[in-house]
């Protein structure tokens, strides 16, 4: 991304779908400098993490749902009687 030519690529079409600003920020180096800047930083920072913990531990999402479905069928057991 950012080669130096005049073109434009489709997967920086998509990150400035994605994210208007992350393509000037990829090309320029320059550092956010307003608070809302941060605060966007910040939390694509947080969502790539996320993205990257669930990519790396892809069954813990079932397990969740198992317990979720099992606490709701023990409540409808418990208030069935």
């Amino acid at each position: 991304m950012g080669s130096g030519t005049p073109w434009t690529t489709p997967s920086e079409l998509a990150e400035h779908e994605f994210c208007p600003r992350a393509l000037h920020y990829h090309r320029t180096r320059e550092a956010p400098t307003s608070r809302s800047a941060v605060a966007g930083t910040t939390f694509h920072r947080r969502q790539l993490g996320a993205e990257r913990w669930r990519s790396d531990h892809p069954g813990w999402g079932w397990v969740a749902l198992a317990a979720g479905v099992t606490l709701v069928g023990v409540a409808l057991a418990i208030l069935a009687r």
